[in-house]
């Protein structure tokens, strides 16, 4: 399709951009910056908390370890948006640490053990993750979306979990605050493009919130056993999507189901 004028290196969007990362850089190591060793009780590991639960960690950990795609491949779309790439770099850090948490969650808990997470590690980099879009505009209504979806994905788990082991309660509520932060920051820049082109960015919400699916479908190669795990326990599904997702998604982006009614949709490659 033919994309719109709008890019980002529109300078009054740069601009407005880079403000809204400073305020959350600013935020994050202000109040949200926690550390690995000394925040989380790891005196406190269950050993024998529900191999569900260890199974799903596993799951949501092999979906953190693509960050090396996540962020290489995004890069080039946003380079020249100095408040978009300096949010990869920044967003790539904090995922790191999710990452590793977890993994050493499962490791000290001895749910895992050293020889399983480097066969994880080896299973999971036989595979490639690749951009959803080639379209910087679709890529941050989509990561919008992923984001929001990944922190209710979190936030259920801790839920399930029930604090029976005090020290993944303590993982998944930092994760669940940073996942919560990221959501808000990459809706701020769908705002932004709202403002400046509301019907090209309308066109991509519309795209994404049609066509969703959370990464562990595509990506692992036992994909939908896992995510048939995650339904079974309640933690994700598509009216979770529907209610917890896309609806208060649209309603702090102050849309609605109307908003996204009209032509047919192009597609956008």
């Amino acid at each position: 399709m033919t994309l719109s004028p709008l890019t980002p290196e529109d300078p009054e969007i740069q601009a407005k951009m880079w403000n809204v990362f400073r305020d959350y850089f600013d935020a994050a190591e202000k109040k949200r910056r926690w550390n690995m060793n000394e925040d989380i009780p790891w005196d406190q590991c269950n050993p024998n908390i529900d191999p569900a639960i260890a199974d799903v960690i596993e799951t949501f950990c092999m979906i953190e370890l693509y960050l090396p795609d996540y962020v290489s491949k995004q890069m080039p779309q946003v380079r020249n948006n100095k408040g978009r790439a300096w949010m990869l770099a920044s967003w790539g850090y904090e995922e790191s640490k999710h990452s590793m948490v977890l993994n050493d969650w499962m490791l000290r808990g001895k749910h895992r053990t050293e020889k399983q997470l480097t066969e994880m590690d080896n299973s999971v980099f036989e595979r490639e993750w690749n951009l959803r879009y080639n379209d910087p505009l679709a890529t941050v209504v989509y990561t919008m979306v992923q984001e929001v979806a990944t922190r209710v994905n979190y936030r259920n788990l801790r839920k399930i979990a029930g604090g029976k082991c005090p020290t993944l309660d303590s993982v998944l509520e930092l994760i669940q605050i940073d996942e919560a932060a990221h959501g808000h920051f990459f809706r701020s820049m769908v705002s932004i493009y709202l403002e400046h082109d509301r019907a090209a960015t309308l066109e991509r919400i519309k795209m994404v919130l049609n066509g969703f699916a959370m990464p562990v479908d595509h990506l692992l190669s036992d994909g939908r056993r896992r995510l048939g795990a995650v339904k079974s326990l309640g933690i994700f599904d598509e009216k979770l999507f529907f209610n917890e997702v896309a609806t208060p998604l649209l309603n702090q982006l102050g849309l609605t189901r109307n908003d996204l009614r009209g032509p047919k949709i192009h597609k956008v490659t």
